[in-house]
């Protein structure tokens, strides 16, 4: 190839380099000769500096350098280093043409011949203004956060690495638990934990939910370097980068050990004030419901020794006079019960209008003469899933207030209606409204009308137990109750009780067809008791029905092993010895899956297990009629029902406390 070939590859080759650097514009690339001065600028330059390429071509390039650098002859230390060890690299101010500065990233190369000789340098700017403002913000940000986290002195604040290793140390940290930033830096952070929780693991469990959760939570011992206990609050976050990836978890710890302290102080106080309140009201209870109970048992001892000297005719009302004196002593143990949340609720499927007509008798049984009874109860009323007998209480506690309230006789109105509250998709429910005209409550009396015990009747009028049995009624419903009143201008309380979408329950489904409860049962009878034996046989008996008595679960359980052949179990829920009612039932749907069984109970905790375990509860004390018909459709309902282990359960009040 020709040297002018050469020649002229060498040209095109420098003017595409030089069309190259004439491109950059985000970048300052020029060329100094080996004093400094100016000898090439491209665009780039131009933009960063300010300057024209006629301005500054020929000039020291030390015009770009702050006066306080070019103080210290940076300028020409840079050239010397770049000169010496073949590159000069820095970050710092440099000021433009206009006077103003930015924050620039420099690099300046020597430039020789073949020869080694220093043809000039090389130099590259670039304007990092804002990158170094940005980081300037996060760098005093970061020391802000800092000098906050270190003038925290009531939280313990500091960092673990993934692994649970201490990494750094705030005031709070050393004060708490007494470790200096020196003594704990390094160290895994369960040495703060008891040595219990340390054997249980409790520390890489915190790491892990923190882990998986994104956080962890909790109250606890810790210990300080002196090895004394403090109540800690502990926060543990996982902390992550950019990518997802764990970095390690910030630990905030609060010593709470004299808020502990207080809350169990707290605790104590009420505990005491509460066993204060329930001996108060003890002792205001026992006298209403002596009183009470008195009243009934003089009734019914008074009418049984009547009965026997009395002529024929009278004896129909002595008998119905004893049973009325009973009736009111079960209604009364009911709302003990149902007080203390001992009784066991038995839900169905209710239609509330149905069932307050069909208590038209005892309403005004409960009421007086000159009380005129009304209902309004609106058509269409939802059903609802209640404890009957309890809703029945309820309202004829109600309609006993109203009767007290109106000693100059008044009205006692019953008002059903549908119901749904003020927001949209709001539950819905069925209000019975119960109003009367009475002398009404002041608001003092109101705000205490469903408290136990209180009553603003005279000693043997009330128990102060009717109020709180609907109140405790509608919570156990999962409803509510609410009451309104005027003093002069009577007294209105509303039942709210939520809708059920399933159907009413029929009375008569499941009940033993006439044909059935004529067919003679053979019954096996398991009751401690003689005297309620006797009774329970003798009623049996009556109806023409075959026992076999037996005073215990295991005799019960020899009897059916022996092989005699039975239609029902009819057995106390509560015996003394190792095996109850419920351990026999049990037993008996086990071992013979086709025997129903019936139970009978006043008030036990084994009668909820009975519940969970799907034996159906009736509460009592029974009439011998109900007593026959629970007989008869309990054994009628294995005939009929797929499922042969159905239990149905009757209870009643335990005389002898039980």
């Amino acid at each position: 190839m020709s040297s002018e070939n050469l020649s002229g590859g060498g040209r095109i080759a420098e003017d595409r380099f030089r069309l190259l650097i004439q491109a950059v514009t985000d970048y300052a690339i020029y060329m100094l000769d080996p004093t400094g001065i100016v000898v090439s600028w491209n665009p780039g330059a131009e933009r960063f500096k300010g300057y024209s390429e006629a301005e500054i071509i020929g000039q020291h390039f030390s015009r770009f350098y702050t006066t306080e650098d070019k103080a210290t002859d940076l300028p020409r230390r840079a050239l010397e280093t770049a000169a010496s060890e073949g590159r000069f690299e820095q970050e710092g101010w440099r000021v433009r043409k206009d006077g103003t500065r930015m924050w620039a990233h420099v690099v300046i190369d020597p430039i020789r011949d073949a020869s080694g000789a220093l043809l000039g340098f090389a130099k590259i700017t670039r304007d990092i203004t804002a990158r170094q403002a940005a980081q300037e913000a996060l760098r005093a940000s970061e020391e802000r956060f800092r000098i906050l986290v270190q003038g925290v002195t009531d939280y313990a604040i500091f960092m673990l690495s993934p692994e649970g290793i201490v990494t750094n140390w705030n005031a709070g940290a050393a004060r708490i638990k007494g470790y200096r930033e020196s003594d704990i830096v390094g160290q895994h952070f369960s040495r703060f934990y008891t040595e219990g929780d340390r054997a249980a693991g409790l520390p890489a469990r915190a790491l892990e939910t923190a882990l998986r959760e994104g956080k962890y939570e909790a109250e606890g011992w810790r210990l300080r370097k002196d090895g004394s206990r403090f109540w800690a609050s502990v926060v543990i976050d996982a902390i992550r980068n950019e990518m997802g990836a764990l970095v390690g978890y910030a630990k905030v710890t609060r010593d709470i050990t004299e808020r502990r302290s207080a809350q169990q102080a707290l605790e104590k106080t009420r505990a005491a004030l509460f066993q204060a309140q329930k001996m108060e009201a003890l002792g205001g209870l026992s006298s209403g419901v002596a009183h009470d109970f008195n009243n009934l048992l003089t009734v019914v001892l008074g009418n049984l020794d009547l009965l026997r000297r009395a002529p024929e005719e009278r004896r129909a009302r002595l008998i119905d006079n004893a049973v009325q004196a009973v009736e009111q002593g079960r209604r009364l143990t009911q709302q003990l019960l149902t007080f203390g949340r001992r009784h066991v609720v038995l839900p169905e499927v209710v239609d509330v209008n149905r069932l307050i007509l069909g208590m038209d008798d005892m309403l005004k049984q409960s009421l007086r003469g000159d009380i005129h009874l009304v209902f309004d109860l609106a058509e269409g009323v939802w059903p609802v899933e209640v404890d009957p007998s309890q809703l029945q209480i309820a309202l004829i506690n109600l309609a006993v207030n109203a009767r007290d309230a109106m000693p100059e006789g008044g009205r006692f109105r019953i008002r059903t209606e549908n119901a749904t509250g003020p927001e949209a998709g709001a539950a819905a429910s069925v209000e019975i409204a119960v109003s009367d005209t009475g002398h009404g409550m002041p608001p003092d009396v109101l705000a205490r009308a469903f408290e136990p015990f209180f009553s603003t009747k005279d000693v043997g009028k009330g128990t102060g137990l009717g109020l709180p049995q609907v109140y405790g009624f509608a919570q156990q419903a999962h409803g509510s109750v609410r009451a309104a009143s005027e003093v002069g201008h009577g007294t209105t309380f509303t039942i709210a009780l939520p809708r059920t979408d399933a159907p009413a329950t029929d009375a008569e489904i499941g009940a033993p067809r006439p044909d059935e409860m004529r067919r003679p049962l053979h019954i096996l009878l398991v009751e401690d008791n003689p005297h309620i034996a006797e009774v329970a046989v003798s009623v049996i008996h009556e109806r023409g029905h075959a026992v076999v008595s037996t005073a215990s679960a295991p005799e019960a359980l020899q009897v059916l092993a022996a092989g005699q052949r039975f239609d029902l179990v009819l057995s106390d829920l509560v015996m003394p010895g190792g095996m109850n009612g419920f351990d026999l039932a049990r037993q008996v749907r086990r071992r013979w899956p086709d025997l129903p069984i019936l139970l009978a109970t006043g008030y036990s905790d084994q009668a909820e297990k009975a519940i969970k375990d799907g034996f159906p509860l009736i509460s009592k004390p029974y009439q011998p009629a109900a007593l026959l018909v629970a007989i008869e459709k309990a054994a009628s309902l294995v005939a009929l029902s797929p499922r042969r282990d159905t239990v149905v359960a009757i209870t009643r009040p335990a005389a002898d406390g039980r």
